[in-house]
């Protein structure tokens, strides 16, 4: 397929990748052209804008920061809207509000054009390994004509409902997520405040029922002390002002996810938001009472 790729970062550069190395015909938009510049290198038609990179494929994929970021690719000047013929496809695999992601479909489909949300979970390693567990709104054509394109960057593809609906799922991963990383930062607080092997705590959990990835992964950084990032705080925080903002539209109450916003507020007020969210555990220790252990 003639595959259009915006949202060459850490995880989007890989993925642009497996989809050349499935064969598709890739072209590159890049709002900082360096990004682009290896895969540049390497053949890759880079065109001048979105609507110039929208005019020569049959599927866009874009993966970005936010919902205004989205928002703005779409149907900002010389957006990929003025470039879709009718019957192509915008695939955007960023994290966004699902109300954002229902109206780009609404306004995307005035014109004939297809929309598929697709958020994903793995970071980039999954990234790296196309192993990306994928969460897709769309309808059911939309889903199965770009479903080889997600293939060739996940493993695990599930069609959770209408268009939004994966936004949905995504926000739910993610606060089970960053709510488990808040749980290890609060162990290891506790056990650094006992004064025991915070490495050998760790160890005795990863063979019980505490177990998770979150905490092999995020509970490794933090008894290491390796805050570097893997994926920014600022992303997680912004996802959660997403998840919470929903929620107050909603009148869902999310009582533990409320508290761990406010945790994540405090690690961006510290200045730790391009740090690891491993670096909550910081927040902790920060906040401990003079002369605590």
């Amino acid at each position: 397929m003639k595959v259009g790729f915006i949202g060459l970062g850490v995880m989007g550069e890989p993925m642009a990748r497996h989809l050349r190395a499935a064969g598709h015909d890739l072209a590159v938009w890049a709002r900082r052209p360096a990004s682009a510049a290896a895969l540049v290198a390497e053949g890759v038609p880079l065109c001048a804008t979105p609507a110039e990179l929208a005019a020569r494929s049959e599927v866009v994929i874009t993966i970005v920061t936010g919902s205004a970021d989205v928002d703005a690719l779409a149907f900002g000047a010389d957006g990929l809207a003025a470039g879709f013929a009718p019957g192509t496809i915008h695939v955007d695999m960023s994290t966004i509000a699902p109300a954002m992601a229902r109206s780009l479909a609404e306004r995307y489909a005035a014109r004939g054009i297809g929309f598929v949300d697709a958020p994903v979970s793995g970071g980039g390693q999954g990234a790296r390994d196309a192993t990306l567990a994928i969460m897709a709104g769309a309808e059911a054509e939309a889903l199965e004509r770009v479903r080889p394109l997600l293939a060739a960057m996940g493993k695990r593809i599930v069609h959770i409902g209408p268009p939004g609906a994966g936004q949905v799922a995504k926000a739910c991963n993610q606060m089970i997520m960053v709510s488990a990383i808040q749980a290890c930062a609060e162990a290891v607080r506790l056990a650094n405040a006992h004064g025991v092997d915070v490495a050998a705590v760790r160890t005795a959990l990863m063979g019980g029922s505490a177990v998770s990835r979150v905490l092999e992964v995020m509970g490794g950084r933090m008894v290491e002390r390796d805050f570097a990032a893997g994926i920014e705080a600022r992303l997680h925080h912004k996802d959660f002002a997403l998840l919470m903002d929903e929620a107050g539209k909603l009148g869902a109450p999310l009582p533990v996810a409320a508290q761990v916003w406010q945790q994540l507020n405090a690690l961006m007020g510290a200045g730790w938001g391009r740090e690891d969210t491993s670096s909550l555990l910081r927040v902790l220790e920060a906040s401990a009472p003079h002369g605590a252990g």
